[in-house]
C-alpha cells in the first residue's frame, strides 16, 4: 500500500529500503558533519534526511523509513502538516522577526489565547514564549521563585528537564546530560518518584510509599516553607516513559496547596495529544498551577511556552521575562495551524488508536520473550522496558541490539531511560494504520532475532 497524503510533501506512505542503512550518501554527508560539527552533538541513526511527512521519513539515499520517533514527540501532528506550513509560509513571506519585546505582533496573543484555553483549569490565566522545553522549564523556576519569594525546588528520580545550567541541575541522569558540566545550580533537591515496575515492596504500594517519603524528605530537609516550586513530569520521558503510580502526583498537589507551593507540570513531551489528552496531567484531573510545554506545539519549528494562574505569572516585573526570538512570529504561525490540525483531525483519538494497537502487540511480545520485563504508557506514548530474564537488572545491550535491527530494517526507533534499557515509541498521531502495523512486525522479528 503506498497512497500518499494529501498536503505537505505527499509523500507515498511506504518503507522503502534501497541501500543498506545507512547508504552511501548518509554516509557522506556523516563524514562531512565529523568535519563540521562539534563531536558532541550525536545522532542516533545517521540517515540524513531530505523529506518527511504522514509515517515516514526519506533520506538522501532514496530509503524511505517509518518513523516512531517524531523527532522525540515534535511533529504529533505529522512533518509539513498543511495548516502548518501555509500559516508558516504566510507569515514568513510578511515579515520574520521584530523581537515581541520590541514592537509586538497578533500572533503571540493568539498562541497565547489558545494555551490559556486549552491547558487544564478555568482559571484566569496568562503565557509566557520562548524558544525550547528547558528555557519554558527556567522560566517556570523564575517565576515561581518571583512569587513565593522563596528559592528551594524539588524534583524526581529519573526525571528531564533540559540541558542548561538550571534545568541541568533539575535532571536526574548523568550520562550524557551532565557529566563534567559541573557546578549546577544550588537549592535543587531530588524525591523519589513512584516508579511502579521498580518500587521495592511491589506496583500496589507505590504511591502510597512514594508520597510519604517525598513529603517527608520535603518537610525534613528543606521545610515546605522554604519551597518554590515542584517540578515534576506527568509521565516521565527521556528517564523511560515511567508513568507513576496512580495518586502519586495528586498527593504531591495537596502537599504543594497546603504548603504555597506552585505546583509545575513539565508537559514538554506528554504535550499536544501525545497521551490521548490534550496534557497528561489531565488523566488524573490534576490541576497545575504552571504548565511548561514545547516539542509538539508548533509543528516543528521552535516554540515552547510557561501558561499558568494570572496572579502567580503576574508575580515579575516588567521585562523579566522574555528574550530575544521567544515567541517569533513564524513559530506562532506554525503552532496556530499545529492546533487548528489538532483539532479538526481530533489527534487526541487517533492517539488513543495508536496505543490500543500497539499495546496488545507489545504485551504479545512480552509474553514470548522474557527479556521484556514491562510495558506501559498511554496514547501514542509508550514503551518496553528490557532486563535480563527472571530479573529486574537492566539490560542496556539487548535495547541497543534490537533498536540497531529496527534501523536496519528501515523503522526509526528510540531508546530512552536511566538505565539505558527502554524502547519508547512515539509515532507521529497522524501515521497510517497499515505503517504502524508494519513497523510493530519489524520490531517483533527484531526480538526473535535478538532475545
Amino acid at each position: 500500500m503506498s497512497a500518499a497524503l494529501p498536503g505537505g510533501p505527499s509523500l507515498p506512505q511506504e518503507r522503502r529500503l534501497v541501500t543498506a542503512i545507512p547508504g552511501p550518501k548518509s554516509q557522506e554527508l556523516h563524514a562531512r558533519k565529523a568535519a563540521a560539527v562539534a563531536a558532541g552533538v550525536g545522532t542516533t541513526l545517521p540517515v540524513y534526511v531530505t523529506r518527511a511527512g504522514g509515517g515516514v521519513i526519506e533520506d538522501a539515499d532514496g530509503n524511505s523509513l517509518i518513523d516512531f520517533g517524531s523527532g522525540i514527540a515534535v511533529t504529533n501532528v505529522g512533518n509539513s502538516a498543511e495548516a502548518v506550513v501555509a500559516r508558516a509560509t504566510e507569515q514568513l513571506a510578511a515579515f520574520t522577526h521584530t523581537c515581541f519585546m520590541v514592537a509586538p505582533y497578533e500572533g503571540y496573543v493568539a498562541v497565547a489565547e489558545q494555551l490559556n484555553e486549552l491547558t487544564p483549569g478555568d482559571h484566569e490565566k496568562r503565557t509566557a514564549l520562548f524558544n525550547s522545553g528547558a528555557e519554558a522549564v527556567e522560566n517556570a523556576v523564575k517565576i515561581a521563585r518571583a512569587y513565593t519569594k522563596r528559592q528551594a525546588v524539588v524534583v524526581f528520580d529519573h526525571g528531564y528537564h533540559g540541558r542548561t545550567n538550571l534545568t541541568m541541575a533539575l535532571t536526574a541522569k548523568n550520562m550524557p546530560y551532565k557529566n563534567g558540566f559541573g557546578p549546577f545550580a544550588p537549592e535543587v533537591y531530588r524525591a523519589p518518584l513512584a516508579y511502579p515496575f521498580r518500587w521495592l515492596t511491589g506496583p500496589e504500594n507505590c504511591a502510597e510509599e512514594a508520597a510519604a517519603q517525598a513529603i517527608d524528605l520535603m518537610s525534613k530537609q528543606i521545610g515546605g516553607e522554604n519551597i518554590a516550586a515542584i517540578i515534576i513530569e506527568p509521565i516521565q520521558g527521556e528517564g523511560g516513559f515511567i508513568e507513576p503510580a496512580r495518586g502519586f502526583l495528586t498527593k504531591l498537589v495537596e502537599y504543594a496547596r497546603a504548603h504555597g507551593i506552585v505546583f509545575v507540570a513539565d508537559e514538554i513531551q506528554t504535550g499536544f495529544c501525545r497521551t490521548g489528552q490534550w496534557f497528561a496531567c489531565e488523566d488524573e484531573g490534576i490541576v497545575p498551577d504552571l504548565i511548561t510545554t514545547a516539542k509538539g506545539i508548533a509543528g516543528g519549528l521552535p516554540l515552547a511556552a510557561v501558561t499558568g494562574r494570572a496572579e502567580i505569572m503576574d508575580a515579575v516585573h516588567g521585562g523579566g521575562l522574555g528574550g530575544t526570538y521567544g515567541g517569533n512570529p513564524v513559530a506562532c504561525a506554525a503552532a496556530i495551524g499545529a492546533i487548528e490540525t489538532m483539532k479538526s483531525q481530533d489527534l487526541n483519538a487517533k492517539a488513543r488508536k495508536i496505543g490500543e494497537t500497539m499495546l496488545p502487540r507489545l504485551r504479545s511480545i512480552q509474553e514470548k520473550h522474557a527479556v521484556v520485563g514491562d510495558v506501559r504508557g498511554r496514547g501514542a506514548m509508550i514503551a518496553v522496558e528490557l532486563v535480563k530474564p527472571g530479573t529486574k537488572e537492566p539490560d542496556p545491550e539487548t535495547t541497543a541490539a534490537i533498536a540497531k535491527a529496527c534501523h536496519n530494517e528501515g523503522l526509526l526507533v528510540l531508546t530512552a531511560g536511566t538505565y539505558g534499557n527502554v524502547l519508547r515509541f512515539l509515532p507521529p498521531l497522524v501515521i497510517p494504520e497499515h505503517l504502524l502495523t508494519e513497523g510493530l512486525d519489524i520490531l517483533e522479528r527484531a526480538f526473535e532475532a535478538h532475545t
